[in-house]
């Protein structure tokens, strides 16, 4: 069976197991929610799904509507809600002024609405992070990481973009550069220093196959300079797949 059909039917026996039909998804039109919007219409059938548009302030929402369109979503299923106002409202109680931290307060302010639409319709919320994404700590907990399903966790981000090219989606989804779109002008790679592609490799044998910084630098197949700089993200960002750390009475 290949990835396709085995996450699709993974989405399918989720919602049938905890007894839920419909499914809320924030789209950004990046690749990753893309692809998660088109497995779910895949899986739930186009009715059951309800892909929300959140832009911040004058964000453009144009990719967004193109994939949705793509996907045929009924238009009374789809919403376009802008947090200017929710970031703006803390931005001034918390006197932020750090694009980080602002960064981190628009994609909880996402979150809240996806669940709170959620709620409304009795819904899943499904998550669009991938496994590069999880392992290089590229997410804002209780943000853009909070979901109740995730069919792309077990992909890194290059098979992501090779399950796009399955699911034959347009070559602009498929070519854009990976943004979380928390500020003008971010993309994901020029802000962590390498692209996907050279961390994906880095990972691969980090994760999948064990090795050690040490290993893989030994194997001479990557760059001692761009292993040690993935490994070191990768490192600094495991606190963010065990927190909150929790009390052990056992533990002395």
């Amino acid at each position: 069976m290949s990835e396709l059909s085995n996450i699709t039917n993974f989405i399918s026996q989720t919602f049938s197991q905890t007894g839920k039909t419909k499914a809320v998804i924030a789209v950004s039109g990046g690749i990753d929610s893309s692809v998660a919007l088109t497995l779910l219409t895949k899986a739930l059938g186009s009715e059951n799904v309800f892909p929300v548009m959140l832009p911040f302030a004058d964000q453009s929402t144009d990719a967004s509507k193109r994939i949705i369109g793509w996907n045929q979503i009924p238009e009374e299923n789809i919403r376009e809600i802008n947090i200017e106002s929710f970031v703006k409202s803390f931005q001034e109680k918390l006197q932020i002024d750090d694009p980080v931290r602002l960064g981190n307060i628009k994609a909880r302010c996402r979150m809240i609405v996806v669940f709170d639409l959620a709620k409304e319709l009795g819904a899943l919320v499904c998550g669009t992070e991938n496994k590069s994404e999880k392992h290089l700590g590229y997410f804002t907990r209780f943000g853009d990481a909070a979901s109740d399903i995730e069919p792309l966790s077990t992909l890194y981000k290059t098979q992501v973009r090779e399950l796009a090219r399955e699911l034959g989606l347009p070559l602009e989804f498929i070519e854009k550069a990976p943004s979380a779109e928390l500020w003008s002008g971010q993309t994901d790679e020029e802000e962590m220093g390498f692209s996907y592609e050279d961390a994906d490799k880095v990972l691969v044998e980090l994760i999948d196959n064990k090795r050690t910084v040490d290993e893989i630098v030994a194997s001479g197949k990557i760059e001692k300079s761009l292993v040690e700089k993935v490994a070191g993200r990768v490192e600094s960002q495991k606190f963010k797949q065990v927190v909150p750390y929790e009390f052990n009475s056992r533990t002395k």
